[in-house]
C-alpha cells in the first residue's frame, strides 16, 4: 500500500481520525448516561461527517499518487494535475 503522499497529509488523516474516535467515545458516554436517542443521533450525525470526509481526503490522495506514478519524473512537459484534483475534491464532496 503506498504511502500517505506528504506529511503534512498524513498529519491531516490522523487528526480527523482522533476527533472522530473522540465522538464515538462521546457517543458511547451519552448512550451509557441515558442520553436522549435524538441528541445520540445528532452527534452520530457529526462522526459520519467526519469519516466521510477523512474518506474524501484519502480518496484525493490516492488520486494523486496515481497520477505521479503514472507521470515519469523525467518528463519535460508533465502535466501540472492540481486543478485537476481540486475540481475532483469538490465534486466528490458534493457527492457525500
Amino acid at each position: 500500500m503506498a504511502e500517505l503522499k506528504t506529511r503534512h497529509a498524513q498529519t491531516d488523516v490522523l487528526n480527523r481520525l482522533r476527533r472522530a474516535e473522540g465522538q464515538i467515545r462521546g457517543i458511547q458516554r451519552m448512550v451509557e448516561e441515558g442520553e436522549s436517542c435524538l441528541k445520540i443521533g445528532q452527534q452520530f450525525a457529526a462522526v459520519r461527517s467526519a469519516l466521510d470526509s477523512t474518506y474524501l481526503r484519502m480518496t484525493v490522495c490516492y488520486m494523486e499518487q496515481e497520477l505521479e506514478a503514472r507521470t515519469q519524473p523525467t518528463d519535460a512537459d508533465k502535466p501540472d494535475y492540481s486543478e485537476l484534483i481540486k475540481n475532483m475534491e469538490t465534486l466528490l464532496a458534493r457527492m457525500a
